[in-house]
């Protein structure tokens, strides 16, 4: 990744700068032999200008500068305007153009798409809403005794109940059953616990030159999964499906792991199995799902198993366990930071991801 970054940089530095000889050129200040063609002064100006975008934008993408795609993307059309002026001598410039205007395409899709997921989590955290009670006896009263004991063995007695989590994850992922080599991710995600509600962000880590972003969403009772190919084509997306949705909404419930707190959500209704164990249903806004939630002998979060959709075209849904692989303390709350996600196939076991959670945070507004 930092070669290709290196290379790119390198390509549209030395680009930018073959333009200073247009205007150099054109003033008169050299002679540049390959441009055989006459440049009026007025024209210089525009070849300098050009220099100055593309060369500009070299510091900015160098320097992580978030805009620097509209100044390539200025440079690039100049650049290309000028080379069809004088084609026979600057003809070759087009192909760096193109190779340039790829990588400013994908960098505004990106932008755009990050963009578009910073509005949907303002909009999904302005809906959060807790007057912030602190956890006490009464309020888990009524809840099974396991869940009691996971709550006092998370640090959540007496306890504030936060308006919003946030949380920074590293993945593996297969996305077939039959693929052997795990594909690296990142990933981030928003939590809201009053409306339930999450926003998740990831981006692949396997091939540079096909970048795939994805974001999943539960909000309004309503699920939507969406995988992107360059942050700019829908590779694959789902929505206004009630599998989709239901499937959204036992994810949520699954990660309520990582905010015990949520136990207590008027959302949410329990129902004992035995000493280790009890289930589990979310209902929210018209959408309903439930799992089991399993407990070991020390009484902190060890599974959640539920049946649920992997995909709209399923007749029926399929066993689903998360299992917790490592439990730490952070934000001063013992959660799971290490988890694999297993589908149970006719044929096999699908274990197809395994996450670690490198950030957690209580968010009270």
């Amino acid at each position: 990744m930092i070669i290709m970054r290196t290379a790119f940089a390198i390509l549209i530095g030395l680009h930018g700068t073959i333009h200073l000889f247009g205007f150099l050129k054109a003033f008169e200040i050299i002679r540049f032999n390959a441009l055989t063609q006459h440049i009026p002064k007025a024209t210089g100006v525009f070849w300098l200008i050009a220099f100055g975008l593309l060369s500009t934008a070299c510091i900015a993408y160098l320097s992580n500068y978030k805009y620097w795609w509209f100044l390539s993307l200025a440079g690039i059309l100049i650049s290309q305007l000028l080379i069809f002026f004088y084609w026979k001598d600057a003809r070759f410039g087009t192909l760096p153009n193109i190779i340039i205007l790829l990588v400013t395409v994908h960098a505004f899709a990106s932008y755009s798409f990050s963009n578009k997921i910073a509005e949907e989590r303002k909009e999904m955290l302005a809906l959060g809403t807790s007057k912030n009670p602190v956890l006490t006896e009464a309020e888990i009263e009524d809840l099974p005794k396991p869940v009691k004991t996971w709550l006092y063995q998370s640090g959540m007695m007496e306890k504030k109940i936060p308006t919003s989590v946030y949380l920074e994850q590293e993945i593996l992922m297969k996305l077939k059953p039959d693929q052997k080599d795990w594909t690296p991710a990142g990933a981030d995600q928003y939590f809201t616990l009053n409306p339930p509600a999450f926003n998740w962000k990831v981006r692949l880590k396997s091939n540079p030159l096909m970048p795939i972003a994805g974001r999943d969403k539960f909000v309004n009772g309503q699920g939507t999964m969406t995988i992107k190919l360059f942050s700019l084509f829908d590779v694959a997306h789902a929505e206004n499906e009630p599998k989709i949705d239901q499937a959204s909404l036992q994810r949520y419930l699954a990660e309520i792991s990582w905010f015990p707190l949520a136990a207590v959500s008027p959302f949410i209704a329990w129902q004992s199995i035995d000493e280790h164990s009890a289930s589990a249903t979310l209902s929210y806004n018209g959408t309903q799902g439930s799992g089991i939630f399993y407990f070991d002998n020390d009484g902190n979060f060890d599974r959640f198993e539920a049946l649920r959709y992997m995909d709209v075209s399923d007749d029926s849904p399929t066993p689903w366990v998360v299992k917790v692989l490592k439990t730490e303390t952070l934000d001063g709350t013992k959660v799971p930071t290490e988890l694999v996600a297993t589908w149970i196939l006719a044929e096999k076991e699908w274990t197809w991801l395994k996450l670690k959670v490198t950030r957690l945070n209580y968010q009270f507004n």
